[in-house]
């Protein structure tokens, strides 16, 4: 019976979801002058004509998934009042507390895109909003244990407890994810697209997982997956090259925390990362700029060249004046030929913005705006091909699979 419900449940949460999809898809058009008419709009800078596109239309999207998530919520829990025997008060909570962290994600972004927040603002309020379901976490599982590689197990054993700095990391985790979409942006459809990605490498990963054996971690995992990705895929078609609509950190944040919330309670927050390739290499790429080694410009954007082709975008410094840690991390980049030094006269250096948008276009070439972002989301899925064989394959060479 319990199995039937499962199954009931899962064919109610596509059906939900799609519909959520196809309004979402109807709403957008209607929104999009009431959006300009307040003042929430952003100029399409990689555009000769520089038009005005509506932005934080994320809200929308996050919108229609928790309404979604508050909907089926009285699928599979609603029918198990009736059955107390069956009832899991640790599940529900799990659910409760992983769309309070979504929610207030959502806001925040939102808030994020009106009032401009500052850096440190956006590395302690992911932290603030992951907290309900850290609680949780520790409630229900508090488990902290690591499982070694079969490498060091003979030196280490073949477990280790990390304590309270397990909770650290998947504080980290919320932080890295629901920034590291943000970072790696500014060309049409990308944030959106490399989400996409991300979600569909996700919910192959759940659902592998479920055939093999069945878990109901990787089941509330797929619960949030199929409804993200019926409400973002019309964000990608509008937001698409050329975009007519900005989806604004508002839908960096509740994509990132969405990502967050399920690689915590689906218990694969490292594999999860795998699927970050490209953005984990985009942080450490941006590094030594996001930590103002290198100065960094307020938009390091692509420079939209007269033959409407986006071409590297430059920073110009003096390396007498930056600290010793960025003449190291020029140096570094400069030999791996990570970077372009376009000038250099003296100590005076102009060279391209530590981006892997940048990097893109100095391997390719000037290239137009849709050909870049497709090329950027061909690599994430390639990435996230390289993440399934390390979870398979690979894996077996370091644990017991």
């Amino acid at each position: 019976m319990i199995s039937d419900l499962l199954n009931f449940s899962l064919l109610i949460n596509i059906t939900l979801s799609l519909t959520m999809g196809y309004l979402t898809m109807k709403m957008i058009p209607s929104l999009i002058d009431k959006f300009i008419q307040a003042k929430r709009f952003g100029i399409d800078m990689n555009k000769k004509s520089k038009p005005k596109i509506p932005e934080s239309f994320g809200v929308v999207a996050g919108c229609m998934f928790l309404i979604h998530c508050f909907l089926f919520m009285l699928i599979p829990f609603g029918q198990l009042i009736a059955q107390p025997e069956h009832f899991s008060h640790n599940e529900f909570v799990e659910m409760l507390a992983s769309l309070l962290s979504i929610c207030c994600m959502l806001l925040l972004g939102f808030a994020d895109d009106v009032f401009d927040l500052r850096w440190r603002h956006k590395l302690v309020l992911p932290v603030l909003a992951s907290l309900p379901l850290l609680v949780v976490y520790y409630i229900n599982f508090n488990s902290t244990t690591v499982l070694l590689p079969k490498q060091f197990r003979h030196i280490l054993g073949s477990t280790i407890n990390l304590g309270v700095f397990y909770y650290v990391y998947m504080a980290m985790l919320a932080v890295f994810c629901t920034n590291a979409i943000n970072i790696l942006a500014g060309v049409n459809g990308l944030e959106v697209g490399q989400s996409v990605i991300i979600a569909f490498s996700v919910l192959i990963l759940n659902v592998i997982e479920l055939i093999r054996s069945f878990s109901h971690s990787h089941l509330l995992s797929l619960y949030y997956i199929v409804p993200f990705l019926a409400v973002s895929i019309p964000l990608l078609k509008y937001n698409w090259c050329p975009a007519r609509i900005f989806i604004g950190d508002t839908f960096c944040y509740f994509a990132g925390m969405l990502f967050a919330v399920v690689g915590i309670l689906g218990h694969f927050s490292k594999t999860l990362l795998l699927f970050f390739i490209p953005q984990v290499f985009n942080f450490l790429y941006s590094l030594p700029q996001l930590f103002h080694f290198i100065p960094c410009p307020r938009h390091r954007l692509p420079h939209l060249s007269q033959d409407g082709r986006l071409e590297m975008s430059q920073v110009e410094f003096s390396l007498n004046e930056v600290p010793y840690l960025g003449r190291i991390f020029f140096e570094l980049f400069h030999r791996l030929r990570l970077i372009k030094v376009i000038k250099r006269k003296g100590d005076q250096i102009t060279c391209n913005n530590f981006t892997l948008i940048n990097l893109m276009l100095k391997i390719f070439g000037p290239t137009f705006e849709e050909t870049l972002t497709t090329r950027l989301l061909i690599l994430q899925v390639i990435c996230s091909v390289i993440a399934f064989s390390i979870r398979y394959p690979l894996a077996a060479y370091f644990y017991d699979v």
